[in-house]
């Protein structure tokens, strides 16, 4: 290698290594945020704190029937180890986020400053730098859709039966437990149509993967937990597989949803998230697309990665109950196609640092000013400073019309709701303590509550705290 050559490696070696150490410092440093990631980190924590490993919990003994446990059970094994903190909650999926990067280097047998190219530019991509460090289903589900597609891909390019014949269904079965069915809905369909595009892939396919074993493993994998959650908690399956998997995808708004978190999108939104949450490396793709746009049938590795990648989005075009993190098991094969195409471009390697230079200069920003508690939707502070776990531990939390799962999280115990105003009256001038979270924009809903004994003393960036005791 050339002194050129030498910077250029080094360069992005300590990129990769400065993006993980960044990466690491935000898990410590940031809190869990209301409402999605607090309420994974609230169900993990549950978890943890009770011993039910099965069923998982909304709320003490109130189950959670909207996903199964993969990732909670991590995020719970990881307390167990290192304590209830945002860091344990989201540690595992900084482990995974690492995990992916190394079974693409090992499958495709990456030497070299390859292994540093292929790891900047997925640590670059906004999808996958946000999910490698959040707790979130969504990291388990990518783990098994790469172990299912490249365990697909090495089957079916090499001679003989191996190893990864029996990965592709371990992924499979990985899925089930990590979010359910949908690891069939985004693995199937551009498996099955890559076999289409090609003469002889359907007999190829059918010869190497075992089949009866295969499915087998599956099923030891996946089926006894759903067999246990459903004889613990009737109703689950039902709820899961026609709820969480139809309803929610074809009714926006599903008013079965047990959990509030449908959300109404207008329809093909999912690929305006492609193009912010994979920028830059999907306008760079998409341009290389189009130039050999020619070859890219004849190119069966390159007609794979396409597929994989554009699948996802096209499935959830239809749905107006979309998120931006639905793009993540696009991001993988994005990263492939770059790292296929890589030109060791300088304005590349530029533009992809512009995400974690501006994530790196926010934290600087936010550290100084010490504006954390003022920009962060969690409770978290409010409930450090008023000694919650401490001093006030055994002061009962009541929550105005709905808890917040950060909340829930850093006070680690059970928390109740009032909706009534009578209930307000008899803690104002009853003799027991108590903490009174309002949210803010629901203030106007209790005029007289300033009047009355409970006085402010604190306030996060949604809620105002109110005590009847000084």
């Amino acid at each position: 290698m050339t002194h050129k050559q030498i910077r250029y490696a080094n360069y992005l070696k300590w990129s990769v290594i400065g993006i993980l150490v960044l990466r690491a410092i935000l898990m410590a440093v940031v809190p869990l945020l209301d409402k999605t990631e607090a309420r994974y980190g609230e169900i993990a924590r549950l978890m943890y704190d009770t011993g039910q490993w099965t069923v998982l919990q909304f709320d003490y003994g109130i189950p959670f029937w909207a996903k199964p446990p993969l990732s909670s059970w991590l995020s719970a094994m990881s307390f167990g180890a290192f304590g209830v903190s945002e860091f344990a909650s989201r540690l595992p999926s900084y482990l995974i986020a690492i995990l992916i990067i190394w079974i693409l280097i090992k499958a495709l047998k990456i030497q070299g400053i390859g292994r540093y190219v292929l790891a900047f530019i997925l640590l670059t991509l906004p999808e996958y730098l946000l999910h490698a460090g959040v707790t979130s289903t969504d990291s388990t589900l990518l783990l098994a859709i790469v172990i299912t597609m490249i365990s697909f891909w090495k089957t079916v390019s090499e001679d003989r039966r191996t190893l990864w014949s029996y990965l592709f269904f371990v992924g499979i079965g990985v899925g089930l437990l990590a979010k359910g069915p949908i690891i069939i809905i985004l693995t199937g369909p551009p498996i099955f149509i890559w076999c289409l595009l090609g003469k002889g892939r359907f007999k190829k396919t059918f010869l190497k993967l075992p089949w009866v074993l295969g499915i087998l493993l599956v099923a030891a994998i996946a089926v006894p937990w759903y067999y246990l959650a459903e004889k613990e908690s009737p109703g689950f399956i039902d709820y899961f597989i026609v709820g969480e998997h139809f309803k929610r995808f074809t009714e926006s708004g599903w008013s079965g949803d047990k959990y509030g978190f449908a959300k109404k999108q207008p329809l093909g939104m999912i690929w305006l998230f492609l193009l912010a949450f994979a920028f830059p490396w999907i306008q760079i793709v998409g341009y290389q697309l189009w130039k050999k746009r020619n070859s890219i049938r004849k190119d069966s590795w390159v007609s794979f990665l396409l597929l994989w990648m554009l699948w996802t989005p096209l499935f959830f075009t239809i749905s107006k109950s979309v998120i931006h993190t639905y793009i993540l098991p696009s991001t993988v094969p994005i990263g492939l196609l770059a790292y296929h195409w890589w030109q060791h471009e300088k304005h590349w390697v530029k533009t992809a640092s512009i995400f974690p230079i501006a994530v790196a200069l926010a934290l600087i920003g936010l550290t100084i000013s010490n504006q954390w508690d003022a920009t962060m939707n969690t409770d978290k502070y409010v409930m450090k400073r008023q000694e919650i776990t401490t001093t006030h531990k055994e002061v009962p939390i009541l929550y105005w019309k709905q808890k917040s799962y950060s909340g829930r999280f850093y006070s680690q115990r059970p928390i109740e709701v009032i909706e009534k105003e009578t209930t307000l009256d008899s803690l104002a001038n009853g003799p027991n303590k108590v903490f009174l979270m309002i949210p803010k924009k629901r203030e106007h809903e209790i005029p007289e509550l300033k009047a009355k004994r409970l006085v402010l003393v604190d306030s996060s960036l949604k809620h105002n705290l109110y005590t009847n005791f000084k």
